[in-house]
């Protein structure tokens, strides 16, 4: 199937739709013999998620004879298969490319995956957002891996054998300690950001209870 000009046929953009759909039954066809299932395991799977998709229509879908396939079932089915819905629609490893839109050449599965997910750098799209909450989880990882070095060097400084070792406990303590104090700043500055465009950053574990001003903190519980 190619669709690389938009003077070819008409039938291309319901060809693009027929193409993602059956991608999305491949796989779950794919992952289904993986796991071992038949489709009437599938479908019990589904219905004991609280959404039930029976063994017909899976059957339908697998063999083409369907020719949408809802989201909230690609979520279902997802579940169901112990995977996750975007594996679903852009298998890698298992499709090597895909269209990612009507009368576009094929990319990597991969690539159009990252696009899918807004993991990427498109100069067109504008997602800051998504990417101040991306940071957010990377300097929220970066300040509890931090905490959790400064607490298992100040044991080993507390219960160290001879004082050469304390000393390499306490150093190592001082520079966990100084990575989890620039990580706090680091998250404190996206939480800020978040704030700033009109959202709401996430709610922070109780370790890290100190990165938010009190006033921030006053504001954000009485919104709840």
């Amino acid at each position: 199937m190619t669709q690389h000009d938009r003077d070819d046929d008409e039938d291309d953009v319901p060809e693009w739709a027929d193409h993602v759909v059956a991608t999305i039954a491949a796989e779950v066809r794919r992952r289904r013999k993986e796991l071992r299932m038949s489709a009437q395991d599938l479908a019990d799977a589904c219905e004991e998620i609280g959404y039930p998709i029976p063994r017909n229509v899976i059957a339908n879908m697998e063999s083409g004879r369907r020719s949408t396939l809802p989201l909230v079932e690609v979520m279902v089915l997802a579940q169901a298969l112990h995977t996750s819905p975007i594996c679903l629609l852009y298998p890698v490893g298992y499709v090597e490319e895909v269209q990612r839109l009507p009368f576009q050449h094929p990319e990597s599965t991969w690539e159009v995956m990252h696009w899918f997910t807004g993991d990427h750098d498109e100069w067109d799209v504008d997602d800051f957002m998504l990417r101040s909450f991306r940071d957010h989880a990377r300097y929220l990882r970066a300040a509890q891996t931090a905490l959790r070095g400064e607490k298992r060097e100040r044991w080993r400084a507390e219960t160290a054998s001879n004082p050469a070792e304390r000393e390499e406990a306490l150093s190592n303590q001082a520079t966990y300690a100084e990575r989890a104090a620039d990580a706090k700043y680091r998250l404190r500055s996206a939480r800020a950001f978040i704030r700033e465009d009109g959202g709401k950053p996430p709610r922070l574990p109780p370790e890290l209870a100190d990165v938010d001003p009190p006033t921030a903190n006053t504001t954000e519980e009485n919104e709840i």
